[in-house]
């Protein structure tokens, strides 16, 4: 009669097989998967307010990781510069105050002079929202359409950004914790770019571009 430990051993010899056939094929592309979601594209969940109405709470956002830059994997060393932030992008970071991963706008870049009033923004003493539509700002590439309707939050007098860095902005600029509370953030730090909506509460799947 078979001991309870020879009965084992056939067993233990066919998990080790399947363990090499089948669980390391799946821990390298496990492993592939989350690389590239570190380094060409990723999503994000919008947990506030701030980007109204451009962004809704609960939305979700496609992210493209290599817009400004292919890093390695897990890390911030970067292999291959693709692109500048630009005025308007609206892009994901970590907070410099805390830490916390933000979505917002870029309002302005290195060397760029800046005034908010009222919520209004100018760049360059360019007003940026054309006369008879001012919640709706020109940014070149990019629209954004503002939610002012609590008010324009901290005005900016005299900035100019300095080189390699960049002021974020939420769109909804009198509910916004944004640049004018935690200060500038360097342009390397940038997480990616936010490029589409795919999913919004009440509307399901869409695809929306940013």
């Amino acid at each position: 009669m078979d001991t309870p430990a020879a009965a084992s051993a056939p067993t233990d010899h066919r998990l080790l097989r399947w363990l090499k056939k089948e669980a390391l094929p799946l821990l390298v592309m496990l492993g592939l998967l989350a690389a590239a979601r570190d380094t060409l594209a990723n999503h994000y969940q919008v947990p506030s307010g701030s980007m109204q109405h451009t962004l809704m709470p609960g939305d979700r956002v496609v992210v493209d990781m290599r817009a400004y830059g292919v890093r390695l994997p897990f890390t911030s060393v970067e292999l291959l510069h693709t692109g500048q932030p630009q005025r308007g992008d609206v892009a994901v970071f970590d907070s410099p105050q805390d830490g916390t991963r933000l979505i917002k706008r870029i309002a302005a870049v290195g060397g760029d002079r800046v005034e908010l009033h009222d919520g209004h923004l100018s760049i360059n003493g360019h007003p940026l929202a054309q006369a008879g539509v001012g919640e709706i700002e020109d940014f070149g590439q990019h629209l954004a359409q503002l939610d002012l309707g609590q008010g324009g939050g901290p005005d900016i007098t005299g900035l100019t950004v300095p080189a390699g860095q960049v002021l974020m902005l939420g769109d909804h600029r009198g509910n916004s914790a944004d640049g004018r509370f935690f200060g500038l953030v360097q342009a390397s730090a940038l997480y990616g770019k936010a490029s589409h909506v795919y999913y919004r509460r009440g509307e399901g799947l869409t695809w929306q571009a940013l």
